[in-house]
């Protein structure tokens, strides 16, 4: 007995529990090493262009590194990357949801499993692809709709006119509804995932008290799986925010500044980097860019300390 326990009668940790716990901290320990680390880098590059811009960081919208001296702002880029992912957000979550819903409730289960690897398949598709796809097929297939809440709606800012032709689709609109696509492997994976785990007792014990299908999913299934949704959602939002080479194509560069509305041109923060990485030569004109891409880095940290506020559970009041 004394063999077994110490003082306390506490168990002696064995060295495998030890070794286990260190290896499980220190893996924990490099992510937040690693963040740490990426952002203290993009701050000390960025600094010196920020001192040196000749106008506002924040409210301008002009984008200036050459001719020696630095006039750039992030404004455009802002607005255009917000946009078009929060509409490939608000696109790709209700299809989402309802595919992982048909797939683990209502499919059976032959259909599901393959139409489960379908869905799968397209998180395999080069972003080049999509963007070829965006350009060449989409763009113009959905002109005509573009057209029509241009008309209908053109009283609303989002749908007002933008600073580029609505020919082609080049703009703000088809951008989001190439990410919303992309973006539905993710969200729909991981949600699938999540209602699979919903405990068989409540499930059995909705339908054993009369519930119809739908009701028991209402009362247990999306109650169950809420948090793991929307993290699945904020997943692909990061997905989204950060997608260059698709956005990059689809995109028609402005030459005016964005009138928050989805038929706008512009540039992302990902895809104005990366069209201009060949030319990060110097490090003023570098840090400027590095610049706006501390921006997207503190962005990403907000949109998710949004999506834990959301995901947690209310507590319940005494």
């Amino acid at each position: 007995m004394g063999e077994q326990e110490q003082e306390g009668g506490e168990r002696p940790k064995r060295v495998g529990d030890r070794v286990f716990r260190y290896l499980t901290t220190t893996s924990g320990l490099v992510i937040v090493v690693a963040i740490v680390l990426i952002g203290f880098f993009l701050l000390i590059k960025a600094v010196p262009s920020l001192l040196a811009d000749s106008t506002n960081f924040l409210t301008d919208w002009r984008f200036d590194t050459t001719g020696g001296k630095l006039a750039f702002g992030i404004r455009d880029m802002l607005v255009v990357t917000v946009l078009s992912s929060l509409l490939a957000l608000v696109l790709a979550m209700p299809i989402s949801l309802g595919i992982a819903l048909f797939l683990t409730q209502y499919a059976p289960r032959s259909l599901a499993r393959g139409f489960g690897y379908l869905v799968d398949l397209l998180a395999a598709v080069p972003s080049v692809v999509f963007g070829l796809w965006g350009v060449l097929v989409l763009g113009p297939a959905i002109e005509p709709v573009q057209r029509a809440l241009n008309a209908g709606l053109g009283w609303f800012p989002l749908f007002s006119d933008g600073n580029v032709s609505l020919a082609g689709g080049g703009n703000i609109f088809t951008a989001g509804v190439v990410l919303a696509v992309m973006l539905l492997p993710i969200i729909t994976s991981v949600t699938r995932e999540v209602f699979r785990q919903t405990p068989v007792n409540q499930i059995e014990g909705a339908l054993a008290l009369g519930a119809t299908k739908w009701e028991m999913v209402r009362t247990t299934v999306l109650p169950f799986g809420k948090s793991g949704f929307i993290a699945a959602s904020m997943l692909g939002l990061g997905r989204a925010l950060g997608e260059t080479i698709a956005v990059l194509m689809i995109l028609h560069t402005a030459t005016s500044p964005s009138g928050f509305s989805f038929f706008d041109g512009g540039s992302t923060f990902a895809s104005k980097i990366a069209s201009a990485a060949s030319e990060f030569s110097e490090p003023l004109p570098t840090g400027a860019f590095i610049a706006a891409g501390l921006v997207l880095f503190l962005l990403t940290f907000v949109v998710n300390a949004i999506a834990r506020s959301i995901a947690k559970p209310k507590k319940e009041k005494s």
